[in-house]
């Protein structure tokens, strides 16, 4: 009887324990769903809030646009540069069949003068022999001063047109429309063309068409000024922001920033110092020397073949007058060789040009130092396009630098030419 106590006793403890558990926890009563009871109808400031939801995405309406529309103009200003790039290649061509045309011209019109010249001193000789004054002495006399006129006439059309010049004209404008070409195409290579590349090549373009004309009227450049003057094919430059810009920039970089640094552009500065002193001055001498040379030679050749003719008109039986007309006629035929043979006006415009490389050098460097650092080219690009242009190694465009400051120093003029090309 007592184990039948106990064990009644431990049960109805852990019923009351079971009890208690459950009491304490009081978990909530989810109320069941009513069947008949219909759902309910969102308020309408909820509808028009959710209605409202598709209109507060404007950022993702407006950027699919403007990049479709920064699409578009991307796209119409590649197709301005590929416009361009066909305009320079059409130059290119056209500069090159004149410039082969204009070199004929040249020969032809030389060895025509020269044979005219040379018949009209032979004819005059051959006046001065015949015997009594009739008819062949008449016929010789007449057609040896026609001749020498014509030649005179030749002469002076050639002399002021310069064949052999307008020749190197073109050559020198194909080859810089060929650089502009190779530049253009780069750039459309490279990608992301903008408004200021399309605006930058067209400029190029007129510059070089201004600088290197095709008509002769009214357009051609002047074979004879009365100074030496470097050819100048490039934009003017446009106003750039001051030095001292540069130089807080420096400063808060504590050394390069782009690849520029001070010691670079003094660099670049000791270079364009011997440029300009040995370089510069050497060809605007040689420049002078062939201008004037050119002068002195297109002036006598006219004159003499002038002077000829003239003298063949008195030509008699056995006269000493007969040796006017020939010795004119053969020194006519020696300057026109030496200045239309020899190309004098091709040497004159080679110096040209060189002196407009130098001078476009001096430009770039110059606009280039003052414009602000983040928008300069790269320094050590520049620094190796200007070692290339100067037919220089890195090593020796800085010696060369090291060499025009220590020669500034002591006040003497740099020892060497900085170009080894030309």
């Amino acid at each position: 009887m007592a184990s039948i106590h106990v064990s009644s006793f431990l049960s109805f403890s852990s019923y009351s324990e079971r009890v208690s558990l459950k009491s304490s926890i009081n978990l909530p009563k989810l109320p069941r769903p009513n069947p008949f009871i219909a759902p309910t109808i969102p308020s309408r400031k909820l509808y028009e809030e959710l209605n409202i939801l598709p209109n507060t995405l404007p950022i993702l309406q407006d950027d699919s646009s403007s990049c479709n529309k920064n699409l578009q103009k991307s796209k119409a200003t590649t197709h301005q540069l590929y416009a361009i790039l066909e305009a320079v290649a059409d130059r290119v061509e056209m500069h090159h069949n004149i410039g082969q045309q204009r070199d004929n011209w040249n020969t032809l019109l030389l060895n025509s003068i020269n044979m005219l010249t040379l018949t009209a001193s032979t004819m005059a000789g051959v006046a001065a022999t015949c015997g009594g004054d009739g008819t062949p002495l008449l016929a010789l006399k007449l057609s040896s001063t026609l001749l020498f006129t014509a030649c005179t006439g030749m002469l002076l059309i050639m002399n002021k047109i310069q064949p052999s010049q307008l020749a190197e004209e073109q050559r020198n404008a194909t080859r810089l429309f060929k650089q502009l070409q190779s530049h253009i195409e780069t750039v459309l290579a490279l990608g992301n063309v903008t408004k200021k590349d399309v605006k930058d090549a067209m400029e190029k373009v007129l510059a070089l068409d201004k600088a290197y004309p095709l008509p002769l009227l009214g357009a051609m450049i002047e074979k004879f000024p009365s100074k030496f003057e470097p050819a100048v094919w490039w934009p003017k430059p446009k106003t750039k922001s001051s030095r001292r810009v540069n130089k807080v920039q420096y400063n808060e970089a504590k050394g390069k920033k782009n690849g520029w640094s001070d010691g670079l552009e003094m660099e670049l500065k000791d270079v364009l110092e011997v440029v300009k002193r040995k370089d510069m001055e050497d060809y605007e001498r040689l420049g002078n020397l062939a201008l004037k040379i050119n002068k002195t030679l297109a002036i006598a050749g006219p004159l003499l073949t002038g002077i000829a003719g003239l003298g063949s008109m008195f030509v008699t039986e056995g006269s000493w007058v007969a040796i006017v007309p020939v010795m004119g006629g053969a020194l006519a035929t020696l300057v026109n060789a030496l200045e239309h043979g020899g190309q004098v006006g091709m040497v004159s415009e080679m110096y040209r040009n060189c002196g407009g490389v130098f001078k476009l050098l001096e430009v770039s460097i110059h606009d280039t130092i003052e414009e602000d650092v983040d928008q300069r080219e790269n320094g050590e690009l520049f620094e190796m396009k200007l070692a290339l242009k100067l037919g220089r190694s890195l090593s020796q465009l800085r010696d060369l630098a090291r060499k025009s400051a220590y020669s500034r120093v002591e006040g003497t003029a740099p020892d060497e030419f900085a170009s080894k090309l030309f």
